[in-house]
């Protein structure tokens, strides 16, 4: 079985935190969301894997992923020129595919209960298809699927008035039929080949679609509060038996991580869940979380932090009470004012003076 993930898209819900670097390497409690898709292939026995890439910036992509070897997957790039739909990326992947059973995962996604029982259950089944389905406050963000009964009854993308509440996540288990299947698309109002609409395709020619519902959380990553909650989600996750993957050397103090070289001053307190990188100066005189994230090589001096994502390099110099924040690569924030409470959303190098 074969395994792809959609790393393409411009990201501009998510900007400025994309002028400098595709959504899917944004870190998620210390790293990229699309390296979440990647271990759940992994560890789902999925480790022949087809990254489809766009046009923004994809070299930092095969800069961090390389061939692969490092993760214990094989990765093949496949060029998307234009963002056309997902379902088009996976017709991009029809010789990678060959005659396999394949799973797609958004690289924006995050899936508490990762793949494995998915994967089983598909690949001993008789399905041409395989979707997740997950219930959501907001139905008319998603593609959703009406069910009668236990069967499904239609699949429609973002409707104004949806028939039920239960989104089709960014997962989907298929088998080579769906590529004859797209090539009948046209493509919709938006300009792209919808997958939901090949899906229902198939399912009107006569091929079995199965689906399954997700038990535990799964986050779609397409706005600064949404990367903010799937922190906080991820970040619960510290010290129960299913944590995310800590990496070596790292010291887990309860709910809270602290990576290698890192020093907090006797000044200073964290509150978890929290994770701290590698590298870190924290101190004199700073109070942490909860839900903060901090990249490595960060310095934080005399602020107070909370449900913030701090970034790899960044510098906070500052008396200042930052909240619901995101702060990118090598940013700066330095003041020599009296505290206030800020939020930020700030793109990579980016310095503020207060």
């Amino acid at each position: 079985m074969k395994g792809i993930i959609l790393h393409g898209g411009h990201g501009t819900r998510l900007r400025p935190l994309t002028h400098a670097g595709p959504k899917q390497l944004l870190p998620i409690a210390n790293k990229p969301m699309s390296q979440y898709a990647l271990e759940d292939f992994r560890e789902a026995g999925v480790t022949d894997i087809a990254v489809i890439i766009g046009d923004v910036y994809p070299e930092k992509v095969r800069e961090f992923y390389g061939d692969g070897s490092k993760f214990g997957v094989h990765i093949t790039y496949i060029h998307q020129d234009k963002p056309k739909g997902i379902s088009h990326a996976i017709r991009l992947c029809k010789d990678f595919i060959g005659n396999e059973r394949f799973v797609v995962y958004l690289g924006d996604n995050i899936l508490r209960t990762g793949l494995v029982d998915y994967t089983k259950k598909f690949q001993s089944s008789n399905a041409d298809a395989m979707i997740l389905l997950c219930e959501v406050d907001d139905p008319s963000r998603f593609g959703i699927a009406e069910l009668d009964g236990k069967k499904i009854k239609k699949i429609m993308e973002k409707p104004k008035i949806p028939p039920s509440n239960l989104a089709v996540i960014g997962v989907y288990f298929l088998t080579p039929k769906i590529f004859d299947i797209i090539d009948k698309l046209k493509p919709s109002w938006r300009g792209e080949l919808e997958i939901t609409e090949a899906l229902q395709l198939l399912m009107e020619s006569g091929n079995i679609i199965e689906y399954d519902t997700v038990t535990g959380w799964w986050k779609d990553t397409g706005t600064p509060e949404d990367i903010l909650h799937a922190n906080q989600l991820v970040l619960d996750s510290i010290g129960t038996p299913q944590q995310f993957v800590i990496n070596n050397g790292a010291e887990v103090r309860g709910n809270i991580i602290i990576g290698k070289n890192t020093t907090i001053s006797r000044d200073s307190f964290v509150t978890g869940p929290a994770i701290i990188g590698e590298n870190c100066v924290i101190g004199p005189a700073v109070r942490l979380g909860p839900y903060v994230s901090v990249g490595n090589g960060v310095t934080i001096k005399k602020c107070d932090i909370e449900n913030s994502i701090i970034m790899e390099g960044a510098k906070i110099d500052a008396k200042i009470h930052l909240v619901d924040s995101i702060i990118a690569h090598q940013s700066e924030i330095e003041d020599h004012t009296h505290p206030k409470k800020h939020q930020f959303l700030l793109g990579e190098r980016s310095q503020i003076r207060l």
